[in-house]
């Protein structure tokens, strides 16, 4: 049966063109005595263009010898006879057959030459595609899949994709058939070996091992080969053509840019992540060690004070050291909490145990503890009667305004008044402290919540630069905002925006749900 269709698909136009010459001589026939043979002869040219257009140079060819025939049988006298009696008809026939084969290879070229054009401009709008998913695609496994899909759908082939791994090893790193294990014989390994060494395709039809069943092409850009593409060609039996060869090279043009450009954005990730690494730990280390030096210098002095000498101290003298040492130990404690607080943000396991906060009760445990180290500065709160209550993490919040305000207590100067106010607006609670100390610049203020950052005028006062950094990551957990900004005449103004849930203070406690505790 396959055969059947297979011969009346080669021979359809035949008959076709046969049926036609017949049809139009039936047509012409009745017509000889109103038409001259030239005009007869120009309309026999007809079926040759439609030939040469619809079915090729071979089928023209044939209309034109079949149209001569119906021409001389039919209308050249005399009649219903093959013999021509005036042999001037001899050269007419010539001329035909010349100007047929003319026209119909001009037809037929230009039909050759319309495909051609349209197979090209497919090929351009799918290399086209390729390149705008390929610069999309970040993860090399996905970029290797996409090329896959795409040379499977263009040659209709098996494929293998080898890449060189941290020994420049060529390994076996996709396929489009996961259940064929083509690709992976040593015969096959060895020739992507050889493409990949020379940076020229290798295999079927190529100029090195030409008769392999596998065509082998490097990935390659103009300074390295970054794997080999392989095509198993052993079912293959269309003929690896020229035009699907430049089609191959272009997509492998593609696929090795795309590859280099993953593997230079992986590099360049590595590359910062390995300076923000070393800079964090140098930064770490020195903000640390500069912390720690002093209020270890001030317990060790201390406690080597009293304890080599007892005798010579009063009561007061000593209630005054060992305040020296507690308070070196609560600056110790603060660094330590500050420390473990940023690595638990930085990790997102810092977790929310949220309940209700009276801001009057968090205000009045941050002001218990900063009380000894405010000195003369004048601490003044102002509350409105009706203040409403948060949900939050009662301790993060707690730890939020006492970095606030012992920044304030600590750039500020002494006898200096700190005001905290609480207000409501748009449901939203705002909790503005604001210093009479240092003023910065707008980019200082723009900066001052980054990890270690410290302006120029705080740097004389020690610190890490981590307190604020950990307040907006807390802050931030609570769906909240802060802010920094001059405060006039002199000083800095920070204002902490918490969400309210009910504008109107009725307040129903939620679940605590998964998405909330932020592990």
């Amino acid at each position: 049966m396959r055969i059947i269709r297979a011969l009346w698909r080669s021979w359809w136009s035949y008959a076709s063109i046969t049926l036609l010459i017949a049809l139009m001589t039936v047509a012409l026939h009745p017509l000889v005595l109103a038409i001259d043979l030239v005009n007869i002869a120009l309309i026999y040219l007809f079926p040759v263009l439609v030939s040469a257009v619809y079915w090729g140079l071979r089928p023209a060819i044939y209309t034109a010898i079949a149209a001569v025939l119906a021409l001389d049988f039919f209308f050249i006298p005399p009649k219903l006879s093959f013999t021509v009696a005036d042999l001037r008809y001899l050269i007419s026939f010539c001329v035909f057959l010349a100007v047929a084969a003319l026209t119909s290879s001009l037809a037929a070229r230009l039909k050759q030459q319309l495909l051609y054009s349209k197979q090209k401009e497919a090929h351009t709008a799918s290399l086209y595609a390729l390149s705008k998913q390929m610069s999309a695609i970040t993860d090399i496994h996905a970029l290797l899949d996409n090329v896959s899909l795409h040379v499977s759908q263009t040659i209709g082939t098996e494929i293998a994709i080898y890449l060189p791994d941290d020994r420049n090893n060529l390994v076996l790193t996709h396929r489009s058939d996961s259940l064929s294990d083509w690709g992976q014989s040593k015969a096959e390994q060895v020739i992507a070996k050889l493409a990949f060494d020379d940076g020229e395709a290798a295999g079927y039809g190529s100029n090195t091992l030409r008769d392999a069943p596998g065509y082998y092409l490097p990935l390659r850009t103009e300074d390295r080969v970054y794997g080999v593409l392989a095509l198993n060609m052993r079912d293959w039996t269309k003929g690896f053509t020229t035009e699907q060869q430049q089609m191959m090279e272009a997509i492998g043009g593609l696929a090795a840019s795309a590859i280099a450009r993953v593997k230079l954005a992986e590099e360049a990730k590595i590359a910062h992540l390995s300076a923000e690494s070393e800079r964090l730990r140098t930064a770490i280390l020195d903000s640390v060690s500069h912390e720690l030096r002093t209020p270890l210098a001030a317990i060790i002095g201390s406690s080597t004070g009293l304890i080599a000498g007892d005798n010579l101290f009063t009561s007061e003298d000593r209630m005054e050291l060992l305040i020296t040492i507690r308070d070196g130990a609560l600056r110790m404690n603060r660094l330590v909490i500050n420390l473990l607080s940023m690595v638990q943000l930085e990790s997102g396991m810092l977790r929310l145990r949220k309940n209700w906060c009276d801001m009057e009760d968090l205000i009045g445990v941050t002001l218990a503890q900063v009380k000894d180290f405010q000195q003369h500065r004048r601490l003044r709160v102002q509350l409105p009667p009706n203040t409403p209550m948060v949900l939050g993490d009662e301790v993060l919040l707690e730890q939020v305004l006492v970095n606030i305000v012992s920044n304030a207590i600590k750039y500020s100067p002494d006898y200096s008044d700190i005001d905290i106010e609480v207000s409501s607006e748009n449901n939203a609670l705002l909790i503005s402290i604001s210093d009479q100390g240092i003023r910065l610049s707008d980019e200082e203020y723009m900066r001052m919540f980054e990890k270690f950052y410290r302006a120029d005028a705080t740097k004389q006062v020690t610190g890490t630069g981590l307190g604020l950094a950990i307040c907006k990551g807390i802050v931030e957990l609570h769906n909240g905002s802060i802010t920094g900004r001059r405060n006039e005449p002199t000083g800095t103004v920070m204002t902490i925006t918490l969400p309210l849930l009910d504008p109107n203070g009725m307040y129903a406690m939620p679940e605590e749900t998964e998405s909330e505790k932020h592990e």
